[in-house]
């Protein structure tokens, strides 16, 4: 997992789906000041980087989740990345959307799975992990058994551990903060004496900047 860990960082760093900047904060939708943002989209741009991501999906499926039934995608962002998985393993694909459509059958789960199935989540991006942590629900509710979630990059918040703990579903990233901030530096997109800024926001964002 350490190759995956930086070479994933690298890639995102390289084609700016990652920004850092501790001097002139990005606002998030939330209104929430950031010194980094992240748009994982950005990977389906680049063959290199789309399929290295599709294939330490499947790597990391295998060696840490074994077998599943359906691959199921969360909406938006990891629908296409979902779909690659799904069909380099020949699997079944759902995705999720984030809540249930205003027409029609006003279904919450896109595609089909049944009772009893076995179900892996794609996810971009966790941040909380609320978006991620409903799709399991929905899943749940559709009486599937959740193996795991896999995301391409986490922020590493320290509510993620618990939140992911108290939901009982195992998380698995092909990347993290630490391990990005740790490329960041030797890559020369930021400077040593941004480390500690950055290292402050993670810790509590709520606050950092006032």
């Amino acid at each position: 997992m350490e190759n995956i860990n930086r070479k994933t960082a690298e890639y995102l760093l390289q084609i700016k789906a990652i920004k850092l900047s501790p001097s002139n904060p990005f606002t998030w939708a939330s209104g929430l000041k950031s010194p980094i943002y992240c748009d994982s989209r950005k990977t389906l741009s680049y063959p290199e980087v789309r399929n290295y991501i599709r294939n330490s999906f499947i790597e990391v499926i295998k060696k840490e989740f074994g077998d599943a039934d359906v691959i199921a995608g969360v909406a938006t962002g990891a629908i296409a990345q979902g779909a690659l998985v799904a069909q380099e393993l020949n699997k079944p694909f759902v995705y999720i959307r984030s809540e249930p459509k205003k027409h029609g059958l006003e279904n919450l789960i896109e595609g089909v799975v049944e009772k009893g199935q076995t179900v892996i989540v794609i996810e971009d991006l966790i941040s909380t992990g609320g978006s991620s942590l409903k799709a399991v629900k929905a899943l749940r509710d559709a009486e599937c058994k959740v193996i795991g979630i896999a995301a391409i990059f986490t922020y590493s918040f320290p509510a993620i551990e618990n939140n992911f703990a108290e939901a009982g579903c195992r998380l698995v990233t092909l990347s993290n903060y630490n391990v990005l901030i740790t490329a960041a530096v030797k890559g020369g997109y930021i400077s040593e004496n941004d480390v500690e800024t950055l290292k402050q926001w993670r810790i509590d964002p709520g606050n950092w900047n006032k």
